[in-house]
């Protein structure tokens, strides 16, 4: 099998906003700077990034998202046909037992969709230009296409725009297509997309709510692995494409949780991923058996690490959760990260700076002690 990713050790994407980020974005809103003074801003906090985390040790490098506010509405958004409205308020939970309120804004279709500019390509581009440690390579994140589907269902999808459902689905995978090919055109090799719909399906309340709003549960998931494949339609075979499955990330609290059973075999074998990020740092996430539908030349990302929960995880802890998952798919399609970005939105989760840096560091080292 070839190992596709640039490291064992893996993240995300998101990290905690800098100060100066969290401070432009509110002079912007006041009206003190522009958009362009802001981007300065946000240039100059990458490019430190970067060093971090080359300096960590990370090869997978990113720009952090400190140009978003969520993770994905900023992108869903520059499509068109693609409007935000309120969203569906949701008690997320966290480790205190506490309901975080949180409603994140929902994607509603007014129109056809259509890629008619470049979304990330300015960003790349900048991001690849800081980046220089020998082996690490410009990872984008972006969210996952059924993004623009499953939160509204076909309610959020006129019918005079979209008599039938598969004209939908074309238009989205050909509006993705289209980004990614002006992605791996500026040199970009790495595309993850970032996924709640997936992991929410596996969570009881989650699917019935889906069935409230007229989704089957389980062909719904085959339908997302048509959707993702046609998003990649067209891109080269170097082009290494991953997914995370989130759970919901804000504040340190999450909104759904269960076992991957319900989606691993489909997700799996159907969807033409090189490598899933998995969230498995808590009981919440289940036991690692639905590895076992893992096929030769898939890599699984064990998302061990919290981003949620400052405390450090111990070493001993994280190589015996590798070990039981090796009982259901070989270590070599295995890696390491931690669970979740540290902040997919700006407000970011509960921890310190420093927490994030050793916990990336633990991931990195872990990694070269299991894997070499």
């Amino acid at each position: 099998m070839t190992f596709k990713l640039p490291s064992r050790a893996d993240h995300v994407g998101s990290f905690l906003r800098p100060q100066s980020v969290l401070e432009g974005r509110e002079r912007l809103a006041a009206g003190d700077i522009d958009a362009a003074a802001l981007r300065q801003i946000e240039d100059e906090a990458i490019a430190e990034l970067v060093t971090w985390q080359e300096g960590l040790g990370i090869k997978a490098v990113t720009d952090g998202e400190y140009r978003r506010k969520f993770f994905h509405t900023d992108f869903l958004l520059q499509l068109s046909g693609v409007e935000e409205t309120g969203g569906i308020k949701k008690a997320f939970k966290n480790d205190k037992g506490v309901d975080v309120e949180f409603a994140p804004p929902k994607m509603i279709i007014t129109g056809k969709v259509r890629h008619e500019k470049p979304i990330q390509r300015a960003d790349y581009e900048f991001l690849a230009s800081k980046v220089s440690a020998p082996g690490a390579v410009a990872k984008v994140a972006i969210p996952s296409p059924t993004m623009l589907h499953f939160r509204a269902g076909r309610a959020g999808i006129p019918e005079e725009a979209y008599p039938d459902m598969q004209g939908f689905y074309d238009d989205v995978a050909k509006a993705y297509a289209e980004e990614i090919a002006d992605l791996v055109d500026a040199g970009c090799r790495y595309v993850q997309f970032d996924d709640t719909n997936l992991a929410y399906l596996c969570d009881t309340g989650h699917r019935e709510d889906a069935q409230n709003r007229g989704m089957d549960p389980d062909s719904i998931t085959h339908d997302y692995a048509r959707l993702i494949n046609a998003s990649f339609a067209g891109a080269p075979d170097d082009l290494v494409r991953t997914m995370h499955l989130c759970r919901g990330n804000f504040r340190s609290s999450w909104a759904a949780e269960g076992g991957y059973d319900p989606v691993a075999e489909v997700m799996f074998n159907e969807c033409d991923i090189d490598a899933f990020f998995l969230e498995y740092d808590d009981a919440r996430s289940g036991d690692f058996s639905p590895l076992r539908f893992l096929p030769k030349g898939k890599v699984v990302v064990l998302g061990l690490v919290s981003t949620k929960l400052g405390e450090q995880e111990s070493k001993d802890d994280i190589k015996r959760r590798i070990d039981e998952a090796a009982q259901y798919a070989d270590l070599d399609q295995l890696a390491l990260s931690p669970q979740c970005g540290f902040a997919s939105t700006v407000h970011g989760n509960d921890i310190t700076t420093q927490q994030q840096a050793d916990k990336i560091r633990l991931c990195v080292e872990v990694a070269e002690e299991v894997w070499g």
